[in-house]
């Protein structure tokens, strides 16, 4: 009897111990989740509905134009004016590629909105490239109203796409191109990152040292 009694003992001390593993397992399992949504980067490609693109990472195109210096260009703002990128000369400016399908390019403009204003006194300055031109001038300003963003809005002429993302335009946005005062690339992300992320970005140009010969 007591033996019998013993070995149910130690089948409840098994079975406590199973519970407790499993349970232990699921909750690492969990946390693992927890972490790897809390990096997660939202990747979207450029053309609404298209199929995931696997002959290169994404990682690796995002890596194409960091040390080179920003192509130049000349765009039209919402209102017909001209703007470039050389107006900028000197300054430390973030080019972001985005469109009105785009969910991640709009949970990213009032950040970006957020830091332009934080960093003005250094001369920070963002330009966004609306890359889908087709869905029309008021559906563009409706979505930068809503976002709240106040910094040019420049309508891209299918020449800017290519000049920074390739003979294909742009494979993935939302894009951005962290360019110094010197008018090289220095950062560039494909996808939304984090808000902290963007804020060491935008750091790094804004602490950049211009050179005579630098610039847009």
């Amino acid at each position: 009897m007591k033996r019998s009694g013993l070995v149910f003992g130690v089948m409840v001390v098994g079975i406590a111990l199973l519970l407790w593993a499993g349970w232990h397992n699921l909750r690492e399992r969990r946390l693992a989740m927890q972490q790897a949504q809390e990096n997660h980067v939202v990747l979207v490609p450029e053309k609404a509905g298209s199929a995931a693109q696997d002959s290169q990472s994404p990682e690796a195109e995002a890596m194409q134009m960091r040390g080179k210096v920003a192509p130049a260009f000349t765009l039209a703002t919402l209102d017909g004016k001209k703007v470039s990128l050389s107006d900028y000369k000197g300054r430390p400016v973030l080019v972001n590629f985005w469109a009105t399908w785009c969910g991640p390019c709009k949970v990213e403009m009032p950040w970006f909105e957020e830091f332009r204003k934080q960093y003005a006194a250094q001369g920070f300055e963002i330009l966004g490239l609306a890359d889908d031109v087709d869905a029309g001038k008021d559906a563009i300003a409706k979505v930068a109203q809503k976002t709240g963003v106040t910094y040019p809005i420049l309508l891209t002429d299918g020449k800017i796409q290519k000049a920074y993302g390739g003979p294909d335009g742009m494979d993935y946005l939302p894009m951005s191109f962290y360019v110094d005062k010197n008018g090289v690339i220095v950062e560039e992300t494909a996808g939304l990152g984090s808000k902290d992320e963007i804020e060491a970005h935008i750091k790094k140009i804004v602490a950049s040292e211009a050179t005579a010969a630098g610039g847009q």
